[in-house]
């Protein structure tokens, strides 16, 4: 890899559960400098009490902390769960003023709980993305489309991401939607703040959503928990990412996630695009929240597209048309 042009101050902070894989921090610290950066660490980062980073107060600093880094990106060390218990705690204010001065803070999993709050609160824009451990610390290696994409965030190159909907999804009739509000991330966690002052009240927005570890009924037990709240009726798309880690039941007979999709696209009107790359899987690319977006489908592609400058002074997002077939 050509050394960067454009190193970036990139901070590492864990607002979530506790690191026990020590090595693929390392391993995720090294790779990052190894680009060029400037890697930050924060000083509670490795902090461990229970299954949490540090107890809750340790972890509500340290995101103030992230925040009054300076830092190009702010990049939790892990997901997990923590964040639901700190959300009245958050420094949101704080939070938003470091976005408008250029800081992208970047996450999924549990962080989208944070992401959504941020948005409830402020309006701000961050970006559903990698973690340091578990995407530039993964034993394999690092996933060269999901390195790319965090790339095109750092140099505000990009402005987009295009997919190849699934071979054995027939792409649905298609309006483009334009300047809709992205939003979504992790679907357990998204459901989790209903009825909060933290779940953000999106009207004719994109939806997207991804899961890992959630059998089949359970991920159509919270997408019919959304639609009876009201909320699958009031966007303009559903974006479907990758959905893992679950295990078929003989008690099954036949219902699978495949049945979720196809009952779900006779429950609601918004169109349901799928195979979105996206989700606890090494390929993934970076979506801003809170974010206008265009989305289209032409033939067999997907494409969700922003503008330059989202997120932050010149964050933009990425042009690669990603072709990950889910």
């Amino acid at each position: 890899m050509l050394p960067r042009v454009n190193p970036k101050h990139i901070y590492i902070y864990s607002p979530s559960s506790a690191v026990r894989e020590k090595p693929a921090f390392r391993r995720g610290v090294a790779w990052l400098r190894a680009q060029g950066h400037e890697v930050e660490v924060d000083e509670t980062a490795l902090t461990a009490q229970q299954r949490f980073a540090g107890d809750d107060a340790t972890r509500v600093a340290a995101i103030g902390r992230a925040a009054a880094s300076g830092a190009d990106v702010a990049l939790i060390s892990r997901g997990g769960y923590g964040l639901t218990r700190i959300l009245d705690a958050i420094p949101y204010k704080a939070v938003a003023k470091a976005i408008e001065r250029g800081t992208a803070f970047v996450g999924m999993s549990d962080f989208t709980a944070f992401q959504l709050a941020l948005l409830a609160r402020t309006g701000a824009v961050s970006w559903a993305g990698p973690t340091l451990a578990g995407d530039f610390g993964a034993e394999a290696g690092v996933d060269e489309i999901t390195a790319a994409c965090f790339d095109d965030l750092l140099d505000g190159a990009g402005e987009g991401t295009g997919w190849r909907l699934p071979a054995r999804d027939e792409p649905p009739v298609f309006k483009p939607v334009r300047g809709a509000t992205l939003w979504g991330g992790n679907l357990a966690v998204l459901c989790s703040l209903l009825g909060t002052p933290y779940f953000p009240q999106v009207d004719k927005g994109v939806l997207f959503l991804e899961d890992v570890g959630e059998h089949p009924y359970r991920i159509e037990r919270m997408l019919e928990q959304l639609r009876l709240a009201g909320v699958l009726a009031r966007q303009k798309a559903i974006v479907l990412g990758q959905f893992t880690g679950f295990k078929a039941a003989p008690h099954d007979r036949g219902f699978k996630l495949r049945t979720v999709v196809d009952r779900l696209r006779t429950q609601v009107k918004a169109p349901v695009l799928t195979g979105l790359p996206f989700g606890h899987v090494p390929t993934k690319v970076l979506l801003p929240v809170g974010a206008a977006v265009d989305v289209a489908v032409e033939g067999r592609e997907g494409f969700i597209v922003w503008g330059h400058g989202v997120g932050g002074s010149g964050h933009g997002g990425h042009h690669h048309h990603n072709h990950a077939e889910a």
